[in-house]
């Protein structure tokens, strides 16, 4: 019983009811104007609904009644951009009038038949009753009251569900409202990918950096490696909070612009606190680096910056052959390490899929893996 009621103990079913009354109150002040044609109003949905903005106004009044509170209710708010659309809003029009006027029937007719019934099984003759035969009015008719109100609850409830699934089908958003927010939530999901790989490349470097030079000034014992290790762990975290800060600054403003994110010719920095590290980096840069397009710079660095934090996070304090070169349309980053076995190391795999999917973003590849007894992680990327 408790089930068959709850409709009538939700806000929803009477907000639906209220958005079939609206437009009855256009018909009944036309009904006062002449009678004699009630189509009239039926007639002048149809130039209406051809008009962009009315679908706006008709989305928008379905979201607050027919779904309150629904984060996603599925009806288009954008104004007709095609002729498909605006026919879909002039049949949703005609559709809310006529179920609209089966609401105001049921709403008036079903409760003064209630009234009359009670009314005969007072006594008293109801007019609009047809009673079989030579049948008197009694006390039997109250029993036949639960009838017209069943019918109108079932009306009701009925015609709510109905009104949302015709909305759902007139007024949810085209084919080209639906692959624009597919593109949008394409984008969005890219830009986290973007972010979440900022976050491992910049923070990750930073803690493994930090992790190897404090065990390694441990394990030397020698106050003077000790204070150029701290003096590396402090630049280092440093450089990772300013990273830190300019990618919660973009998750705060959408619109900030990304220059500041660090460019090959910051990769000294790199490359100065993997020797700090322990690591003998033999680098050698050929080619106009300045060159290179901002967005290729920038992921060449981050490329570079995971190559090298793999190095230490895997391989520790080995010798480094690191090489970027800039010719023929194409900017190329090598760099080589002996391999090590044995060396644990969180977050295996990950940081070589981010430079892979890094050099495919910008149109390039790149290759990781064991080469000639070195670990090698080679890019191509492709400066236009």
């Amino acid at each position: 019983m408790g089930r068959f009621l709850r409709p009538l103990l939700r806000g929803t079913t009477y907000t639906r009811l209220l958005h079939l009354w609206v437009p009855m109150l256009v018909v009944s002040v036309w009904m006062y104007i002449d009678p004699s044609r009630p189509w009239v109003p039926a007639l002048l949905l149809v130039p209406l609904g051809l008009v962009p903005a009315v679908r706006t106004g008709e989305g928008v009044q379905a979201r607050l009644l027919l779904l309150p509170g629904d984060p996603d209710p599925g009806f288009s708010v954008a104004p007709s951009a095609t002729w498909r659309d605006r026919l879909r809003t002039v049949l949703w029009l005609e559709a809310r009038m006529g179920l609209g006027a089966v609401a105001l029937f049921a709403c008036v007719w079903l409760p003064a038949m209630v009234y009359d019934l009670a009314v005969g099984a007072g006594g008293r003759v109801a007019d609009d009753i047809p009673l079989p035969g030579d049948a008197a009015p009694g006390w039997w008719l109250a029993l036949l009251i639960p009838v017209p109100l069943l019918a109108l609850y079932g009306t009701v409830v009925g015609l709510g569900e109905l009104v949302t699934a015709v909305a759902r089908g007139l007024l949810g958003p085209s084919a080209a409202e639906r692959l624009a927010a597919l593109e949008e939530r394409t984008e969005q999901l890219l830009e986290r990918n973007r972010i979440a790989r900022e976050l491992h490349d910049s923070i990750g470097h930073a803690l493994t950096v930090a992790v190897v030079q404090a065990g390694a000034a441990r394990a030397a014992r020698d106050p003077e490696f000790t204070d150029r290790a701290l003096d590396a762990i402090e630049e280092t975290g440093r450089a990772a909070l300013e990273d830190l800060e300019r990618v919660l600054g973009v998750l705060r403003e959408a619109e900030r612009p990304l220059n500041s994110r660090p460019t090959l010719a910051d990769a000294d920095r790199l490359l100065e606190s993997a020797r700090v590290s322990g690591a003998k980096v033999d680098a050698e840069v050929t080619g106009p680096l300045e060159a290179v397009p901002g967005p290729v710079s920038r992921e060449g660095y981050r490329i570079l910056q995971e190559a090298l934090t793999n190095v230490l996070r895997h391989a520790g304090a080995v010798p480094v052959r690191v090489r970027v070169g800039v010719s023929d349309g194409l900017l190329r980053l090598e760099v080589r390490n002996p391999l090590a076995a044995g060396i644990p190391g969180p977050g295996r795999g990950s940081g070589l899929r981010g430079i892979r999917e890094r050099a495919a973003l910008l149109g390039g590849r790149a290759s990781t893996g064991p080469d000639a007894g070195d670990w090698q992680v080679h890019a191509e990327l492709p400066l236009k």
